[in-house]
Parts: structure tokens; C-alpha cells; sequence
């Protein structure tokens, strides 16, 4: 294996700036540095990650109002039984409420199922793109939303074209929209100044959201890293015990037809290189221990290689074990 002595250097010293016995943990890695070698040290680490002990110190000082979030800068909240949209920006570390602007969402309460329903969907949604060129209908612009995103598939919703958009120019128009999100036109005009498409996350829940404590955080993190590890080391049982019975993967692909391509894959047994950045993990609305899990991969074998965004959809089972519902 061809060693990254950078990689090497910056994983270590990130685990020992966060240790409360850095002393020890130093003296550890120096001796299995010194009779098994620089790889040893590597997996050592890589074990150190899935450790829950890791995560409760590192997430002590966090902001977990909305969840785990390494790279969202701005957050967009929409309490459809408030009629409310709220704006969060990340200052500091930490989410503060910009402004809130009075929103028209669906004729229809609940959660939207399929297309003409005349419901706002209830989920964890991005930016897709801005239109600046709509009907006057719309006021001056549009935000359009990744609805239906990868949970919304998996549960069969349909429809498409959920906005964020502005009240007509001309026309009248009634207080409630056929599925959309709709603010005045002032105010989306100040929202556009504020944000962009791509540092923007969509929150959309029906009351006020539920928040996850940080021990519940800590635990899926630790997991996140197992389920890593697993991948790493080749350990296909481990691995696929991270996946739900009833998982169905993007594509359509089901557990058993998943498994079975997983296995021709570690069969291989090449040494891989995982890494993941800008990790998010936001409690889904209005749903029982669900969470939307995004990041950055970086995947590396010699036969193949990957960088790009995650998505995995998991639950937390009664035990507290994550099983990935669906992923992309």
C-alpha cells in the first residue's frame, strides 16, 4: 500500500488535539507506530473514529439545534402551521435567526403523497436552482426545491415543481398555494440577498421541530464511522448489517440483489481509501428516529474511484443500531 504520510499526519494530530489524555494516547500511537508501522497506526485511528466516547467530547461545544451540520451556512425554515419561513445563518459556529417571513404553503394540510394533491411536502430539501425569469404569477423569482428527493421517492410520493416563490404582480390570488411556498415579494427579494443555491438547506415540518440530543448525535456518528470501518476492512457481514431488510438503494436495487453485488466487490479485497467531509445529519420532520445523512465522499481503490455527494436515509432500530433505509 502506498502510505499518505500528509493524511497520516493530519489524522493524528486531529485526534490528539481533541483527547483528554493526550499524554497516553501519544505514547500509544508512538509504540505502534515503532513495531508494526505506519499502517497499524492508520487502522488504529480509523477504529478510534467509531468510538460514541470520541464524538460526545467533540460535539460538547457544537450547535445542534437543527442536528449535526459541518457545511450548511444557511438554513431555511418552513412551520407550515405557523405560516411561517425562517432564515438561520451560521455565525460562529452557532444558528441565529436572521428574520421570518409570513408564508402561504398548501390548500391541503399533511404531508404531500402525490402530484395534485394541494400539499406542501414535509422534509429535508436543497436548492436545486434559481429562476429569474417566471411568470408574474410568481413575483419576480423562484427557488425551486429538490422535491421529490431521495426519501420521497423511496415512500412513492409524486409530483414535482415545489418552489420557493413571490406573490403576483397583477392578479389576485388566494392565501394558500397548490403544494409551493410563497412569501411577499419584498421579502423574497431581501431572502435572494441573503442566501445562494448551493449553501442553502430546506427545512419544511408541520409544528415546531423536534430536536435530537447530542448523545443521540454522538451515537450516530460513532456508527456512521463502524459502518466505514466495515467498508475499509472488508467486513461484508458487518456492513451489511448496517442495511435495513427493507432497504431499496436509488436505483431500485433491493437488499438481496445489493448484497450479492457488494459481496463480488470486497471479494476483490483491495485496499481502500474512504474519507468523508461536510458531514450532515438532520433529524427528518415529523418522523421517529429517521435521519437524512449527507457528506462528501472521497473513495479510492485501484480499480475505481469516486468524489461526490452521499445521501443515506436511516432510522435507529429499538437497540438504538442504525439501519440505512436507502442511499445515493
Amino acid at each position: 500500500m502506498k502510505f499518505n504520510r500528509q493524511f497520516f499526519f493530519n489524522l493524528t494530530l486531529a485526534f490528539l488535539v481533541t483527547s483528554s489524555s493526550l499524554q497516553a494516547i501519544d505514547e500509544e500511537i508512538l509504540t505502534k507506530y515503532r513495531v508494526n508501522g505506519a499502517q497499524n497506526i492508520v487502522q488504529y485511528l480509523d477504529k478510534k473514529l467509531t468510538e460514541k466516547q470520541y464524538w460526545k467530547e467533540y460535539l460538547k461545544h457544537q450547535d445542534t439545534t437543527f442536528g449535526y451540520l459541518e457545511n450548511t451556512p444557511h438554513l431555511l425554515v418552513c412551520t407550515k402551521g405557523e405560516s411561517q419561513l425562517s432564515l438561520y445563518t451560521k455565525k460562529d459556529g452557532n444558528y441565529t435567526l436572521e428574520k421570518n417571513f409570513n408564508a402561504f404553503t398548501g390548500k391541503i394540510e399533511g404531508d404531500k403523497q402525490e402530484s395534485g394533491d394541494l400539499k406542501t411536502p414535509v422534509g429535508v430539501y436543497n436548492l436545486t436552482k434559481k429562476l429569474e425569469n417566471v411568470d408574474s404569477f410568481y413575483g419576480p423569482m423562484a427557488f425551486v426545491t429538490s422535491y421529490p428527493n431521495l426519501y420521497d421517492k423511496y415512500k412513492k410520493k409524486t409530483g414535482h415543481g415545489i418552489w420557493i416563490h413571490g406573490l403576483p404582480f397583477h392578479q389576485e390570488r388566494d392565501k394558500f398555494t397548490k403544494g409551493c411556498i410563497a412569501i411577499n415579494n419584498t421579502n423574497l427579494e431581501s431572502l435572494s440577498q441573503e442566501i445562494t443555491v448551493n449553501d442553502t438547506l430546506l427545512i419544511i415540518n408541520e409544528q415546531k421541530l423536534h430536536h435530537v440530543d447530542k448523545t443521540t448525535l454522538a451515537n450516530i456518528l460513532s456508527q456512521l464511522y463502524e459502518w466505514r470501518y466495515s467498508w475499509i476492512y472488508n467486513n461484508l457481514q458487518a456492513y451489511l448489517d448496517f442495511y435495513d431488510i427493507n432497504f431499496m438503494r436509488f436505483d431500485g436495487m433491493n437488499k438481496i440483489k445489493f448484497a450479492n453485488y457488494k459481496k463480488r466487490i470486497f471479494a476483490k479485497k483491495e485496499t481502500k481509501t474512504i474519507l468523508f467531509k461536510n458531514i450532515n445529519i438532520i433529524p427528518y420532520p415529523n418522523e421517529d428516529s429517521t435521519f437524512k445523512v449527507t457528506f462528501q465522499e472521497d473513495y479510492k481503490t485501484k480499480s475505481f474511484s469516486f468524489q461526490g455527494e452521499k445521501t443515506l436515509i436511516l432510522m435507529l432500530d429499538n437497540n438504538g443500531k442504525i439501519k440505512i433505509l436507502t442511499e445515493r
